[in-house]
C-alpha cells in the first residue's frame, strides 16, 4: 500500500464506491436496488437448490442430525456475513469479493478471485437449470436435456433488462420461495397439533430421536454431510456483488446481514424440525425434493405439486442471480486490466451484456452434462460448486482479518459495521472451511472437485503469467489505487 494512498482514503469514501472516491455511477452501473429488494435478493439467495432438492441426500446419510449441521454451518455463515458486511462498509463496491482480495491480499489474489466466483456461479448455474429440469419429470416425462436448454434461454434472455428490473424479479421469486417455506411450516404445525391428513395419526417430535436416534448413522455420518450443507448456503454472498447498485448501501447491507440468523433458524432448521417430525426421515430419499416427499406421504398431492412449482421456481431464480453476478465480475476484472476489455462495456440500462452473454453460452455446457449424465449430473457439479463458492468465503474471511489489523493500527478507517468477535471469529470460520475441506476430500462423491481445483489453479497461474507479461497493469492492485496514486 502506498502513503499516497492511505492519506487520500477517508470515511467518505469508504461508505461510496471504490474507484477514487466516486458515487457508484463512475463504474457505469445505475444504483436502481432498493431497501425491499435487496432484502428479499438477501432472504432468496440463501433458498435454493441446497435446501429443496439436496436436503434429500443429507437427510438420507445424517437423519436428523441434518437440523445440527444446519444450525452450526449457519452460525458460520453469519459470521462469515459478518465480516463481509465490515467490508463493505469500509468500502462498498461491485467487484466485492476480488476487489478486497487485490487491496489486501494482492493483484493475483483479485485475478483468482474473480475468476473463480466468476466460475462459480456458472457451475451453479448449470446446477440450478439441472435442478429445474429434475423437477419438470416431476409432471412430464421429458428429456432432462431439453428442459436444461428451454430454461437456460429464457434466463438469459430475462437478464437482458435493467437493474431495476432484475431486482423486482428477484423480489417476486423470492416472495414465492419465502411465502411457500412459511406456509409448509404451518400445515406441518397444524398437524402435529390437530392431527389431519394420512399423516396426522403417526406425525410427532418423537420422529427427530426414535427412529435410530438423533444420529442415526454415527457422528461420522453427520459430518459427511457438512459440504452439502455448506453448498445449500452458497449465493448468501451475492448480496456483496449488489453493493455497486444498492441505493443507500450505508443502510441497506448491514440490514439485509444481519437478517442472516433468523433466516437460517426458519427456512433451515424450522422446517426441518417440522418435516421430520410429519414424517420419518426414513421415508425420504437421495434425488428426490424432501417437500414434495412430504406432502406426498402427507396424502396432499395437490401440496405436493405446487410445491414442486415453487423449488422449480427456486432454481430458476438462483441461476437467474448466477447470471447477473457472472456479468459484473467479468466487468470488474476488465475493468481492472484482469479480463478482455470488450467485457466493460455496458448496455443504455446499465447491463453487462457480452460478460453475461459469455456466461450464458458457458451455461450451456450443462444441457450436454445433462444430455451424458443425466442421473450423476446434479452431484458432479455440486462438488465443484461447492469448492469453488467456498474460495469467496475464505478470501473475506483473510480480507477481513487483515483490514481489521491495519484499522486498528490506525492506517484504515474503522468500519461502522464491525464483526463480531474481530478477528477470532474469522479465524474459526477458516477452520471450520478447512474441515468441511478434509470430509470433502474424504467423500468419494465430493472428491472430484478437489481434484479439479489444482487443475483450475494452474490454468489461472498460467493466464495470469501471461497477462502481466503482455499487461503490467493487471499486476496494480485495483484500478482505484491507480487513479488514487495518480492524484
Amino acid at each position: 500500500m502506498t502513503s499516497v494512498r492511505v492519506d487520500k482514503h477517508d470515511g467518505s469514501e469508504a461508505v461510496q464506491d471504490g474507484h477514487s472516491g466516486q458515487s457508484g455511477h463512475s463504474e457505469g452501473y445505475q444504483r436502481g436496488l432498493g431497501s425491499r429488494q435487496i432484502q428479499m435478493i438477501a432472504i432468496g439467495g440463501a433458498i435454493g437448490t441446497g435446501l429443496f432438492l439436496g436436503a434429500g441426500k443429507g437427510i438420507s446419510k445424517a437423519g436428523p442430525s441434518l437440523i445440527l449441521a444446519y444450525a452450526i454451518a449457519g452460525l458460520v455463515i453469519f459470521f462469515i456475513m459478518r465480516a463481509l458486511g465490515e467490508l463493505l462498509m469500509y468500502r462498498p463496491v461491485s467487484g466485492s469479493f476480488s476487489e478486497y482480495a487485490r487491496e489486501f491480499i494482492g493483484p493475483f489474489a483479485g485475478f483468482v478471485t474473480g475468476w473463480t466466483y466468476w466460475l462459480f456461479w456458472v457451475v451453479t448455474g448449470i446446477t440450478e437449470v439441472t435442478a429445474a429440469a429434475t423437477y419438470m419429470t416431476y409432471w412430464w416425462d421429458i428429456p432432462q436435456w431439453l428442459s436444461a436448454l428451454v430454461f437456460t434461454i429464457i434466463l438469459y434472455a430475462a437478464n437482458l433488462i435493467s437493474v431495476k428490473l432484475f431486482g423486482e424479479l428477484e423480489f417476486w421469486f423470492s416472495m414465492v420461495k419465502v411465502t411457500a417455506i412459511v406456509g409448509m411450516i404451518l400445515i406441518c404445525a397444524g398437524i402435529l397439533t390437530l392431527g389431519f391428513s394420512d399423516a396426522g395419526d403417526t406425525a410427532s417430535v418423537s420422529h427427530l430421536w426414535s427412529d435410530g436416534g438423533f444420529f442415526p448413522h454415527g457422528i461420522g455420518s453427520t459430518l459427511m454431510t457438512l459440504q452439502m450443507v455448506m453448498f445449500a448456503f452458497l449465493a448468501v454472498e451475492l448480496v456483496g456483488v449488489t453493493a455497486g447498485e444498492s441505493k443507500d448501501p450505508k443502510t441497506v447491507l448491514p440490514k439485509a446481514i444481519n437478517t442472516v440468523p433468523w433466516r437460517i433458524a426458519v427456512f433451515y432448521v424450522g422446517a426441518l424440525v417440522m418435516i421430520l417430525s410429519v414424517v420419518p426421515w426414513t421415508n425420504f430419499q437421495p434425488g428426490v425434493s424432501p417437500f414434495v416427499a412430504a406432502f406426498e406421504k402427507m396424502g396432499l398431492a395437490a401440496g405436493a405439486g405446487i410445491v414442486n412449482f415453487v423449488v422449480l421456481t427456486a432454481a430458476l431464480s438462483s441461476c437467474n442471480s448466477g447470471m447477473y453476478s457472472t456479468g459484473r465480475m467479468l466487468r470488474d476484472l476488465a475493468l481492472n486490466s484482469q479480463g478482455p476489455k470488450l467485457f466493460t462495456k455496458l448496455t443504455k440500462s446499465g447491463t453487462p451484456l457480452v460478460g453475461t452473454t459469455v456466461s450464458a453460452a458457458l451455461m450451456m455446457v450443462g444441457v450436454w452434462i445433462n444430455y451424458q449424465w443425466p442421473g450423476d449430473a446434479f452431484n458432479y457439479v455440486v462438488s465443484f460448486a461447492t469448492i469453488s463458492g467456498m474460495w469467496a468465503w475464505i478470501v473475506i474471511l483473510i480480507c477481513q482479518i487483515r483490514y481489521r489489523l491495519k484499522a486498528d493500527r490506525g492506517e484504515l478507517p474503522q468500519s461502522p459495521f464491525k464483526a463480531p468477535g474481530g478477528i477470532w471469529l474469522s479465524a474459526f470460520s477458516l477452520a471450520f472451511i478447512g474441515m468441511v475441506i478434509v470430509m470433502m476430500g474424504i467423500d468419494k462423491d465430493a472428491r472430484i472437485s478437489l481434484y479439479c481445483a489444482p487443475l483450475w489453479a494452474l490454468i489461472l497461474g498460467i493466464a495470469y503469467w501471461v497477462l502481466k507479461s503482455r499487461n503490467p497493469e493487471a499486476a496494480a492492485f485495483s484500478k482505484r489505487d491507480r487513479v488514487l496514486t495518480k492524484d
